[in-house]
Order: C-alpha cells, then sequence, then structure tokens
C-alpha cells in the first residue's frame, strides 16, 4: 500500500472510531484529577469534577476521593490521573502515576495504574511496576510519571505512554507500550517513543487532520546544559509513534515569566470546532488555558477556570447528560443544569437535611407504591420572603431516599379557575382504583381536587369547583378555616378527609374520591389543641392522628381505636423546627421503616418561616404502640 492511499485509509479508520465514540451527544465535561489541598493523606487520590461549559467546575462526592489510591496503586497513592473515552463510546480508561510523595517523598517510583469501567462508577485495575516487570531495561529506573492513553485505530489497540528516568541518567524521555485486552498490564516491554531535546515531562496526544499534536512541558538549557527557561512545547507526527518534529516554540503564557506550569492537557470543547490546552500553575494553586482551533496558534490571553477545588495535573473529557446523571447518582455534586432530563425531570441526590436544597419546600405530603416513595410538596416561591408566597405544588420520587427525582411542575394554583386567592396552600394525594387524586388547599376558595394518571402528574382540576369551603365548616368564624386536607383510606375501603385550621374537620368520600359521603362532623378531645397541618395514619390496628399545636407550631398526636374516635391524646411528637413558626408532617413506612417527614426554615442563606425546607427523620414506636418524639438531625437518613 502506498503511503498516499495508507493515509487515507488512517483518516477514514480514525474519522469512523471518533464518529461511534461521538455518537451520543456530549453536553457536559468531566475532570480527573488529584488534589493539591487538605489533609496530606488524601491529596494524591483521584477524584472527579464536573461542568457543563468546561469553565465553571463543580467537584462530585465533596471533593473526597471517589476511588481510594491503597485500593489501586502499590504505593498508596496516586498522580496524574488521565481519562479517555474508548473507540466504542461506551468503555473508558484511565491511568495514573503510582506515586505516594507524602510516604515515600520524590526520588523513586517505578510504575503506573491502570483502570477501565463500562459506566465511569466502576473500575477495575492493575499495577505495572516496570523494574519488577523487566529488570534487565529499567533496572535502574528513577521516575516513571504522567501516564496517558491513546487509542491506535491502525491496530485497534490502547497505547500508554508515559515520562521515564533513570538514576544514571538526568534526561526525561517517553515511553510507550500497548495495554493488554484487559487494560491490565503491558503485551510487551515498552520502548522509546520520543527523546525530546532537552528532555520532558507530562505528554499529552491528539490528534487532527492527519497530524498527532504531542504537547508536553519541555525546557530550554544554555551550553552548560542549565535550564533557563520552560513550559508547554509541542512536537509534531504524521505517526502515532514518531518520529516527532520537535518545536521549540513555547506555546503557554507564562514561557517568560517566573510563574511555573506543568500537566498540560488538551480537549475538544463539545460541538464546537474549539481546543482548550489547560495547565497547572502549580505554585499558585490556579489552572488556565489558552484556546485554539488549529492546535498551532493559542490565544495570548489566558482564561481561568471556576472551582470548588484544588487541582492538581488533570484531565477532561466529554460526557453526556445521561453519563452526568449517572455520576451524580453515584457521588452528587454535578451542577444542577445537567440532572434534567430531557423528559424535563430533575435528578439529585440528597446529603441530609434539608433533602432538597435546590428550591424551597414545605408542608410535605407522601405516599409509598411498590419501591417507590413518592413525595408531594408546596412550594415556597423563594427565599427571603416577608409572607406566604406559594404558587404551585411540586413532585419528588425516590426508591433507597438518597436519589431523588423532582418532575415538572405537575399543579399550579392557576389550575384551578375558581380559585381568588392565588394561594397554593398543602394538600395530600392518594391512589385509588388506577387514579392519583390530589386535595390542595387555598388561602379561603376553599379545598379542591385534581385527579392525574400517574403520580407525577400532570394533574387537572376534577370538579372545576371546590371540593369544601368556609361554608362547609360550620364551627368556625375565620376565613382560612379550610385549609390542609388529609387523605386516608381505611382497610374497609371507605375513603375520609381531615381538614382545618383551629376546628378538625371529616367527613367520608365517595367511591369517586371527589364527592362528600354524609355529614360533615368535627373531632375533639381532652387536650385538644388544635391548629392546623393534619395526617392520618395507622398501624397494628390502631389509629393515629396527628396535628400542628400551638404557635409556633409542635406537632402532636392521639389515638383511637376507631378513626372517628374517641381519640386520646398522646403528647407532643415534633418540637418547634428551625427557623420555622409552621410545622407540617407526613408519616409512612418506607422499606420496613418508619419515617417522619417535615419542614424547617434551615436551608441558608435566605431560608426562613416563609422559605421552608422539607426534611426527613426516622420514627420509633414504643412497644405499647405510642411514638417516641422525634429527633430532628441534619444528618437525616442519608447513610
Amino acid at each position: 500500500m502506498n503511503k498516499k492511499i495508507y493515509h487515507i485509509v488512517l483518516l477514514f479508520v480514525l474519522g469512523l472510531s471518533n464518529s461511534i465514540a461521538q455518537n451520543q451527544k456530549k453536553e457536559a465535561y468531566l475532570f480527573a484529577y488529584f488534589e493539591g489541598k487538605g489533609a496530606a493523606e488524601k491529596q494524591e487520590q483521584l477524584r472527579f469534577a464536573v461542568s457543563d461549559d468546561a469553565v465553571n467546575w463543580k467537584a462530585l462526592n465533596n471533593n473526597d476521593p471517589v476511588i481510594p489510591s491503597k485500593d489501586i496503586s502499590n504505593t498508596g497513592g496516586i498522580r496524574d490521573p488521565h481519562i479517555l473515552r474508548g473507540a466504542d463510546g461506551k468503555s473508558f480508561y484511565m491511568v495514573a502515576t503510582d506515586m505516594n510523595t507524602k510516604k515515600n517523598g520524590w526520588d523513586y517510583n517505578p510504575g503506573i495504574t491502570l483502570l477501565k469501567s463500562n459506566n465511569l462508577i466502576d473500575w477495575k485495575s492493575g499495577v505495572i511496576d516496570l523494574e519488577k516487570l523487566y529488570p534487565k531495561k529499567f533496572k535502574d529506573i528513577k521516575w516513571v510519571w504522567a501516564p496517558q492513553t491513546f487509542y491506535d485505530a491502525k491496530v485497534k489497540k490502547y497505547l500508554v505512554y508515559f515520562t521515564v528516568r533513570f538514576k544514571y541518567n538526568e534526561k526525561l524521555d517517553f515511553y510507550c507500550a500497548y495495554a493488554n485486552k484487559d487494560f491490565t498490564a503491558f503485551e510487551s516491554e515498552p520502548k522509546l517513543m520520543f527523546s525530546p531535546k532537552d528532555g520532558a515531562i507530562d505528554g499529552d496526544i491528539i490528534y487532527k487532520d492527519g497530524v498527532y499534536h504531542f504537547f508536553y512541558k519541555g525546557n530550554t538549557k544554555d551550553e552548560n546544559g542549565k535550564e533557563i527557561k520552560n513550559g508547554i512545547k509541542q512536537a509534531t507526527s504524521k505517526k502515532l509513534q514518531g518520529p516527532w518534529k520537535e518545536s521549540f516554540e513555547y506555546l503557554d503564557a507564562y514561557a517568560n515569566t517566573k510563574t511555573g506550569v506543568e500537566g498540560s492537557s488538551v480537549f475538544k470543547l463539545n460541538n464546537s470546532d474549539e481546543y482548550i490546552l489547560m495547565y497547572d500553575l502549580y505554585s499558585s494553586g490556579r489552572y488556565e488555558f489558552q484556546r485554539s482551533k488549529d492546535l498551532y496558534h493559542f490565544t495570548e490571553k489566558t482564561e481561568s477556570f471556576t472551582k470548588n477545588f484544588f487541582p492538581r495535573h488533570g484531565s477532561v473529557i466529554g460526557i453526556t447528560k445521561e453519563e452526568a446523571q449517572r455520576l451524580n447518582e453515584k457521588w452528587g455534586g454535578v451542577p444542577q443544569s445537567l440532572l434534567t432530563t430531557k423528559e424535563g425531570c430533575y435528578r439529585f441526590k440528597s446529603e441530609g437535611n434539608p433533602i432538597i436544597k435546590h428550591k424551597f419546600t414545605a408542608d410535605p405530603a407522601a405516599f409509598v407504591e411498590k419501591d417507590t416513595l413518592w413525595l408531594f410538596t408546596g412550594h415556597d416561591f423563594e427565599g427571603g420572603q416577608k409572607g406566604y408566597k406559594l404558587k404551585d405544588w411540586l413532585v419528588f420520587s425516590t426508591t433507597d431516599l438518597k436519589n431523588w427525582t423532582e418532575y415538572p411542575v405537575p399543579l399550579k394554583i392557576e389550575d384551578f379557575k375558581w380559585d381568588k386567592t392565588n394561594d397554593a396552600y398543602a394538600g395530600q394525594a392518594i391512589k385509588r382504583n388506577g387514579k392519583y387524586y390530589w386535595y390542595i388547599s387555598t388561602n379561603g376558595s376553599g379545598i379542591g381536587v385534581a385527579v392525574a394518571d400517574k403520580p407525577q402528574g400532570p394533574y387537572k382540576d376534577a370538579l372545576g369547583k371546590p371540593l369544601l369551603t368556609n361554608a362547609d365548616c360550620f364551627a368556625s368564624t375565620h376565613s382560612w378555616t379550610c385549609i390542609d386536607p388529609a387523605v386516608f383510606i381505611d382497610d374497609n375501603g371507605q375513603a375520609w378527609l381531615f381538614w382545618g385550621n383551629g376546628v378538625c374537620y371529616y367527613a367520608k368520600l365517595k367511591e369517586n374520591m371527589i364527592e362528600i359521603d354524609g355529614a360533615i362532623k368535627k373531632i375533639d378531645f381532652e387536650g385538644f389543641q388544635f391548629t392546623e397541618a393534619l395526617w392520618i395514619h395507622k398501624k397494628d390496628g390502631k389509629y393515629y392522628l396527628s396535628y400542628a399545636t400551638g404557635f409556633p407550631e409542635k406537632i402532636a398526636y392521639a389515638m383511637a381505636d376507631n378513626i372517628e374516635g374517641p381519640y386520646e391524646y398522646k403528647g407532643i411528637l415534633n418540637e418547634i423546627t428551625g427557623n420555622s413558626n409552621t410545622n407540617h408532617q407526613a408519616i409512612l413506612e418506607f422499606k420496613g421503616q418508619p419515617y417522619f417527614i417535615y419542614h424547617n426554615g434551615a436551608m441558608q442563606t435566605n431560608g426562613s418561616s416563609y422559605s421552608r425546607s422539607v426534611c426527613i427523620d426516622k420514627l420509633e414506636y414504643n412497644q405499647d404502640g405510642t411514638i417516641k418524639r422525634v429527633v430532628m438531625t441534619t444528618e437525616g437518613v442519608v447513610k
């Protein structure tokens, strides 16, 4: 095959490989790095961060390691992680320096670690000790630094290349070897790949328009061998393993200054013809970058990343929204913009109480269907309010109380044309005969009911008029008495609705769930100081009526053998919640554990009595069926 035909074929193969790898739209970026601040023993560990624009970054897992170095290295430390998407578009490869400077210093490291994954979450690894595996060639090795991987489309293998220095020679050269199929070892002894004139470290290869661009940290020495300049340089070649044509021009903006840079890495922006050359300003803790479209000419002015971590020598790949959401489910921290699915759902991870921190939520209600807990809340309009301002209701779901999905807004106060208050007050949803009924209240216009075919909605007004109004509240005198509906279906199939403020009302519901069946009654008993926020649940044949009492509100409860009473007051269940005058609860059992769901005003900086946040803590029963007082925690139920 002549050179021209070979070149065309290679371009085709590389293009096909790239096409496979890009078959899903990339809308985000994943940054693999190790940390430069914090406890020394935790710095040289693998970490991830995610961005939606490659400029503003958020650390995953609260900037804690995503994989402990002790599990993937011989030394207990890793540096310089390089991540690569496989040619199939679905697999991922990482390599890193196997080095623990905090424990062993800088004098010696003989190897690298290799990792492979099919989902970015679970990684299989192998460690290569060059001195032990290839004692003849690498007997006197001093350093094996900054490995990276490149897919060789010609031979359909992954080439790993890295910097080597021997004890008897200060020269830093690049060596390479093909990884085995499992990506756990080399197929054969590494060989010299590129020997820059004055040595180099931190190599990074990228392919564009038939040319391999080899970026690295190089230097310039005088006639006496003394380094007089260093920075980011590049060499080019028509072949992956060279020969390389070295350019002695520096590309980074700091080459003529006293500011040192290293750890350069080049990546292409998603859905763009622009490339980013980023590098680690290790002495000042900054990460900056320059842009290029041809990989030869870069912008002179640098730009900086914004980040909530202190990265050292890392690398970046493009990822899909689905991959970002998968990372978030495992480690959390992914920017909110990436967690909205094409259906408009937003996935997030709870890190304790409050469980929802991207918006203000109040007046929780919930039910369990199969393995899913469905949470229904009010929506305090925004932080720092001076009064209650709620315009819609929200729905969330979870299967483990840690990973949550928020659905598109299912119901708004404007969906009830009869409402005159424009206030979306508390409600509760329940399933009956394959439909979902959501009983809601307004600030004076009454209680309505909406219906949907799915728990997440969308819901629509089932009646076109209120189910109940103040006229039905025969023992009340103020205008906001017809609020806080609580719905319950008993074991015999009879549905009940409770509601009220100041006076507790209840009535039967017909089978269709949208009509009152019979007389409206009220509940009263000794010690019943009722404010609002009713909830009915049943356990071991006993009926539990919980409710807000006093103001600021606590949650009290009573018990009965019959849903209509008589009820016996049992005491306070939940104390005043932090920074909130109101208290509103849902009580249910999920996967064998009882839970108490409530709201407080603790979300900073703008949480308050009018900007509330839903929380979850465990509920415990005594042997006699009474309930222990709820212990409110910041940790919540997340393990």
